[in-house]
C-alpha cells in the first residue's frame, strides 16, 4: 500500500516540482544588500542625513556608503553614471529624468543670506557691486543663488561671486566682524546658503551674531521659481536666551528631495520610503509634523513605488514581516502560479487514482470470473474448477487498506459463488455418469 502511494504521489510531486524550477525563472532577482548614497560635505545637513539613513538601513541588514559630494549637482551627476544609487537634490535644480526618479520632499532647506559688517539691505538688488559668497561649483546653494540674484540684475559683471564653501565663508565673516573691519576693506558682504539650522556654517554665524536677512519679497519668488517656498523663522527661534533673530524672519526655502536610480530594486526603494517617514516625519523649526515626506516640489516624476507609498503606505507584507522575509515572500509570489496551476488539479486527482489503483486489484479479476461462470453455465470442465481455486489463492495474497476489505470480500464471496456452481455441475455429471 505504501509502494502505491509512492507511485502516485512521488510522480506528482516531482510534476510540481518541475513546474516551480520553470517558475523560478520568473523570480526576481533579490535585492542588494548594500547601497551607495552621495551626500554632502561633513558637517552639512545632506551628511548628517545621509548618515541616519545608512544607521536605520543597518538594522535592515543593508549597508550603505557615503560618498562626500560638492552638493546637488555632483550628486545628480553620480546618480545618472550609476556610480551612487541614492542622494539628496535641491528641488529645482533636476529639471529632467534622464534615468532619474524621486522619492518626494524630505524636508526644508531654508536660504540663509547673512550680511557683512555694515551691510543693510532689503532686497537682492542692492547687492550688485557687492563680495558675495554663493557656495562652490556643483552645490545646489550656487545654482540657487545664481538664479535669485539673475531675476535681480546682479552678476558677475557688476558684482563679485566668491565660489567658496559655507563653513569657510562663515568663518571669514565672522572674523572681519570680530576685528571690526571697516566695510570698504571687508573680503565678503553676504552669504548665501542652503541649509539646515543646525547646520555647522549657520551655528557658527547665529552665535556671532550675524545679521540675517529678511526676504521681504518671498512669497513673490515662490511665484515665479515654483519648487521654492515661503516660510517664517520666529522670533527667537534660533536662540531663546538670545532672542535669535530679534525679529519674525521671512526666508526663502527649496526642498530636499531624495532621489534615485531608476534601477534601484523596488524592495529597496519601499525600504527608503519607510526610513524617511522614520527620520523626516517629525516637526521641525519650519514644519509641522507629518508634513514630511511630501510628494510636493519632487522635481521630477515620482517612482511607482513612491506613489503606491503616498498612496496607501508601506507594501502590505513589510508592515508584518523583516524586510528580508518580505522580500523573500514577495519575490516567490510567483510561484503560487505552479501551485494553482499544477499542484491543486493535482491534488484532487490523486485520491480517485488511488482508488482506481486499489480498486483495480480486486476488479480485474472479474473479467476472468466472468468468463467462466459463461462457460459453465455451457458445460462443465474439471480446468474451470482448477482456474477457479487458482484466482482463490492468488486473491488471498491480495492486501488492500481496510476501507476497502468490503470490496475484497465480495470478490471472494463471489469466487465462491462460482466454485458452488462448479461443484453442482460436477456432482451432477457424475450422477449422470452413474445412472
Amino acid at each position: 500500500m505504501r509502494h502505491d502511494k509512492l507511485k502516485i504521489y512521488i510522480p506528482a510531486l516531482l510534476l510540481a516540482l518541475l513546474g516551480f524550477v520553470i517558475a523560478f525563472q520568473f523570480v526576481d532577482p533579490a535585492p542588494p544588500s548594500s547601497l551607495i548614497f552621495s551626500a554632502g560635505q561633513p558637517g552639512g545637513a545632506y551628511y548628517a542625513n545621509a548618515e541616519r539613513y545608512r544607521d536605520y538601513l543597518k538594522q535592515r541588514g543593508i549597508a550603505v556608503t557615503i560618498l562626500e559630494s560638492a552638493g546637488s549637482l555632483d550628486n545628480i551627476k553620480r546618480l545618472k553614471a550609476g556610480s551612487a544609487d541614492i542622494a539628496f537634490v535641491q528641488s529645482g535644480i533636476a529639471t529632467g529624468s534622464d534615468g532619474l526618479q524621486s522619492l518626494g520632499s524630505m524636508y526644508y532647506e531654508p536660504l540663509w543670506i547673512f550680511l557683512g559688517q555694515n551691510v543693510q539691505l532689503k532686497f537682492l538688488s542692492e547687492l550688485k557691486g557687492k563680495r558675495i559668497a554663493i557656495g562652490l561649483p556643483g552645490s545646489g546653494t550656487r545654482a540657487l543663488a545664481l538664479q535669485l540674484l539673475q531675476q535681480n540684475g546682479v552678476d558677475e559683471s557688476n558684482s563679485t561671486l566668491l565660489a567658496m564653501p559655507a563653513t569657510q565663508a562663515a568663518k571669514a565673516l565672522i572674523a572681519e566682524k570680530v576685528d571690526n573691519m571697516p566695510a570698504d576693506h571687508s573680503q565678503i558682504d553676504a552669504i548665501f546658503m542652503v541649509s539646515a539650522a543646525s547646520s555647522k556654517a549657520v551655528q557658527m554665524l547665529q552665535h556671532a551674531d550675524v545679521p540675517l536677512m529678511s526676504n521681504v519679497r518671498a512669497t513673490a519668488y515662490t511665484r515665479t521659481m515654483p519648487s521654492l517656498s515661503s516660510v517664517l523663522l520666529p522670533q527667537g527661534a534660533l536662540n531663546l536666551t538670545r532672542n535669535t533673530p530679534p525679529a519674525n524672519t521671512a526666508l526663502l526655502a527649496s526642498t530636499a528631495t531624495l532621489m534615485i536610480n531608476k534601477n534601484l530594486h523596488p524592495a529597496l526603494q519601499a525600504l527608503l520610503m519607510q526610513a524617511a517617514a522614520d527620520i523626516h516625519a517629525k516637526a521641525s523649526l519650519f514644519s509641522d509634523a507629518a508634513t514630511f515626506p511630501s510628494k510636493q516640489h519632487a522635481g521630477i516624476a515620482l517612482s511607482k513605488v513612491a506613489e503606491n507609498y503616498y498612496k496607501s503606505g508601506p507594501p502590505f507584507l513589510q508592515r508584518f514581516l523583516p524586510f528580508w522575509a518580505a522580500t523573500l515572500v514577495d519575490r516567490l509570489k510567483v510561484m503560487l502560479l505552479p501551485f494553482i496551476a499544477l499542484l491543486l488539479p493535482l491534488i484532487k486527482v490523486m485520491p480517485p487514482l488511488y482508488r482506481w489503483r486499489i480498486r483495480s486489484r480486486i476488479y480485474r479479476w472479474y473479467d476472468e470470473l466472468h468468463r467462466i461462470d459463461a462457460m459453465l453455465a455451457d458445460s462443465f470442465d474439471q480446468s474451470l474448477l482448477d482456474d477457479l481455486n487458482r484466482i482463490e489463492s492468488e486473491i488471498r495474497k491480495v492486501h488492500v487498506p481496510l476501507s476497502y476489505a468490503k470490496e475484497l470480500y465480495d470478490l471472494r464471496l463471489h469466487v465462491a459463488l462460482i466454485q458452488d456452481n462448479g461443484r453442482a455441475k460436477s456432482a451432477q455429471r457424475k450422477n449422470v455418469s452413474v445412472v
